[in-house]
């Protein structure tokens, strides 16, 4: 087995902790790319880029996802009776980058419609969950949302992929 370019840490090393490497490492782990969903509190739509989902309970079905305590639209988020998890497809990357940048209206151009909770859905997803707040949790710089899933549906097509600091 070969440890080319792995930084081995145990307690008795000397370890100075580097963000830049930290987040580098964590990228080791490939994730789906998401779009989260919502209105504000003016019952505009707003969204962001997310690579922070996750399943939590099968029962009651619950997802999580994590937003920067910085994000502009933290508080919206924060406030909001829930949110859509939008699944990018590998066809979708254009959507990817739109959610993560600052564009006044993100959803002028988009095809997407409102879910049965009111929050919007993203048209040709791979796949969506419709969900109502159900807890956060303080986690550092960021702040863990938890939703219950009321709704969902896939597609058959393949997911957009976020892997060593690359999209693919």
């Amino acid at each position: 087995m070969s440890s080319n370019n792995i930084n081995v840490i145990s307690k008795s090393s000397s370890f100075e902790f580097n963000k830049k490497n930290y987040r580098k490492t964590l990228g080791m782990f490939s994730t789906g790319i998401t779009v989260v969903t919502s209105i504000d509190k003016e019952h505009n739509p707003i969204g962001m880029t997310v690579n922070s989902f996750s399943s939590v309970s099968l029962d009651p079905p619950l997802v999580l996802w994590s937003i920067d305590k910085k994000q502009p639209s933290y508080n919206s988020f924060l406030k909001s009776t829930g949110y859509a998890v939008n699944i990018l497809s590998k066809n979708q990357l254009d959507l990817c980058t739109h959610f993560s940048t600052p564009v006044e209206d993100k959803f002028n151009s988009i095809d997407w419609k409102f879910s049965e909770n009111g929050f919007p859905i993203i048209s040709n997803s791979l796949a969506w969950f419709d969900c109502k707040s159900w807890n956060n949790y303080a986690g550092g710089d960021h702040q863990i949302l938890v939703g219950e899933v009321t709704s969902f549906n896939s597609s058959e097509n393949d997911a957009l992929i976020y892997w060593n600091g690359k999209i693919s």
